[in-house]
């Protein structure tokens, strides 16, 4: 991962608040051949005993489950918004266009869940996400039989994370009339731009402090 200090925070539950917010990941991991594989699911972040722990659940017999059987260290990617930006906006233009996004790679091992595990994980994947517990969507709401149907297909697993990168790269390397002209420009332009430009202002007092 891009490692530049001018992008990172020194703030850990900072860290943990992005990825909460952004809980659709990419995990990925290579099979016993070395071949890579990814999926793409919804996680569940949890913190126990001073560890951090992502839970979730992916269909039986797929190629990355066959993967994550044969090789638990697995990396999960955690995206925001993204954007271009051009050096047209910067006081010295003489200087390269770039991409400002946020994002973090949180490394673990994967461990496999029994079948209590997995109706756990399905009631609190499905409160979490409704948040409404009495959403005919929870699964504490379903027919029994058909939440027992269900669970035949699938698996349910925990990633114990072991290290956690990020990067958080929204131009805190320019100069302030830059920095401006940055947000400026970007509240002007699609929904990801404008949330880059959201983000950017709320950093604005921290960067350039008056």
């Amino acid at each position: 991962m891009y490692n530049v200090p001018h992008f990172k925070t020194t703030d850990h539950e900072e860290v943990i608040a992005f990825m909460k917010q952004h809980p659709f990941i990419v995990l990925c991991g290579t099979d016993a051949a070395g071949k890579p594989v990814a999926t793409h699911i919804p996680a569940l972040i949890e913190e126990r005993d001073g560890k951090l722990f992502l839970l979730a659940h992916i269909m039986r017999k797929q190629e990355h489950t066959k993967a994550f059987e044969s090789n638990p260290d697995v990396l999960a990617i955690f995206q925001g918004a993204h954007t271009y930006v051009s050096a047209s906006l910067y006081e010295n233009k003489q200087v390269a266009s770039t991409w400002n996004y946020q994002a973090v790679h949180a490394k673990g091992i994967l461990k496999f869940l029994d079948e209590k595990g997995l109706h756990n994980l399905l009631v609190r994947l499905t409160d979490h996400f409704e948040n409404n517990p009495h959403s005919p969507a929870s699964v504490n709401n379903m027919e029994e039989s058909y939440v027992s149907n269900m669970m035949k297909a699938i698996v349910a697993f925990e990633i114990e994370v072991t290290s956690v990168e990020h990067v958080f790269k929204l131009s805190q390397n320019r100069d302030e009339k830059s920095y401006n002209n940055i947000i400026h420009h970007l509240s002007e332009q699609d929904a990801d731009a404008k949330t880059v430009a959201e983000e950017m202002q709320k950093r604005k007092d921290q960067i350039f402090p008056a």
